[in-house]
């Protein structure tokens, strides 16, 4: 793990030049600034010290990760309130019920995440929509038996992402 006064020289030297860059990616100094902070957060907790020779390509990369989770995060919310933004305001789900539904959504998202298209495609019309698997096949142009295995697959793969710890 790398030791503290490395961590304390990594972001006074690159602190700002991490903002810019993530300002730069997201538009938004606000986001920017929590994200690099996530990301010196991250190099805390990482046990090796290796990628400190090239701090900028480590930070990058560390951020880079952090950026595409934030975008993840923002288009679930988009997709989420676009559903619910129909719903009668006495049916609509209260601020801290929908931050409940977006970190269940995010978690759901980043098990299928590893998943081929067509696995999380057949997955989710199964599990979710309840299509049944001959429709799944016709849909997406394979034998029902491959949908079959896909949605094993796509079981077995979240079972395994779940149970991993």
């Amino acid at each position: 793990m790398p030791s503290t006064s490395d961590v304390q020289s990594l972001y006074s030297d690159h602190h700002g030049w991490l903002h810019r860059w993530l300002r730069g990616r997201l538009g938004n100094a606000a986001d920017a600034a929590d994200l690099a902070q996530d990301t010196f957060v991250r190099v805390l907790l990482k046990p090796e010290r290796s990628e400190l020779r090239t701090p900028r390509a480590f930070l990058r990369t560390i951020a880079r990760g952090l950026v595409i989770d934030h975008w993840r995060r923002e288009e679930l919310e988009r997709a989420y309130l676009d559903s619910i933004a129909h719903l009668p305001e006495a049916e609509v789900p209260s601020a801290e019920a929908r931050q409940s539904i977006l970190q269940l959504l995010e978690t759901i998202a980043r098990l299928l995440d590893g998943l081929k298209p067509k696995v999380r495609r057949a997955f989710l019309l199964a599990q979710c929509e309840g299509v049944p698997h001959a429709r799944i096949a016709e849909e997406l142009g394979v034998s029902v038996r491959s949908v079959e295995r896909y949605v094993a697959e796509a079981l077995f793969h979240c079972y395994q992402l779940r149970y991993a710890e």
